[in-house]
């Protein structure tokens, strides 16, 4: 399975040979499960020093001839800190317990059930992985996933590009991927627009649709706010899932994809 490099300006260059997992069997359900695991969940709980931010603190004991003993002046056994002292004499006021001013929740979300990392087997790892690549060289899954290219005839996938590109600055960087992708650059460049409903209330105030993902070599450097930009070491699950991405490979990052294949 072959196909075309192209140059910066949108032409043929050459011809290559495409690593394995290109043509690998897509396993969705494998790919599904190893999405899910590499899932961060923003922690939603108090944190864990609250209540306990102050100098001292202790149980009030209610004991003769001990030190900071609480017998005979009334107070209740709660965690206590010091506001002053006087040779014996002590002023207590409340703290830590939910009670207390300052104090923690009293029954505060626990974070253990997200904060427990999920184990993947290598392999499944290694199928994922190989699923997820050789969906962004799916003419079916690009066309399922970008809706603005259901009418389109979506060839030449997967686009590779000549690595002259990632020394290109931005302004010309956009330039150059229009001419590459000719009319798929509709769905190139991430679209955002304002959420609908009571989610621009909570700090989740615009919608982000993810446009081409540009994949360099793990030796390679392309600095651009303008698209999306992995290297092959760093690629993630959620960066090509669900599948059919719209996926440029410079020919640095076709020659790693080579060798982790083998």
């Amino acid at each position: 399975m072959k196909t075309q490099i192209l140059s910066v300006e949108g032409k043929k260059v050459k011809e290559i040979e495409l690593p394995k997992m290109f043509s690998a069997r897509i396993r969705e359900d494998i790919l599904k499960k190893v999405f899910e695991a590499e899932k961060t969940m923003q922690p939603y709980a108090p944190n864990f020093k609250a209540g306990k931010k102050h100098s001292a603190s202790g149980i009030i004991r209610h004991l003769r001839h001990v030190w900071k003993s609480g017998y005979g002046h009334g107070r209740s056994r709660v965690p206590r800190k010091i506001m002053w002292r006087r040779g014996t004499q002590f002023n207590y006021v409340g703290a830590e317990i939910s009670s207390t001013r300052g104090g923690r929740r009293a029954h505060p979300p626990k974070i253990d059930h997200i904060l427990k990392e999920k184990k993947i087997n290598k392999k499944e790892r290694e199928i994922a992985f190989a699923s997820a690549v050789a969906g962004t060289g799916d003419f079916s899954k690009v066309m399922n996933r970008y809706s603005r290219l259901a009418e389109m005839d979506v060839k030449n996938l997967p686009i590779v590009v000549e690595s002259k590109i990632i020394s290109l600055k931005t302004k010309e960087l956009v330039l150059a991927m229009e001419k590459i992708l000719g009319n798929l650059f509709v769905a190139a460049v991430p679209e955002k627009k304002v959420r609908a409903g009571r989610g621009k209330l909570r700090n989740r105030k615009y919608k982000k649709f993810a446009g081409v993902l540009v994949v360099i070599g793990n030796d390679e450097e392309l600095k651009t706010k303008a698209f999306d930009v992995r290297r092959v070491k760093d690629l993630m699950m959620n960066d090509l899932y669900p599948l059919g991405r719209l996926v440029v490979y410079t020919e640095g990052a076709m020659e790693e994809l080579g060798k982790e294949a083998r």
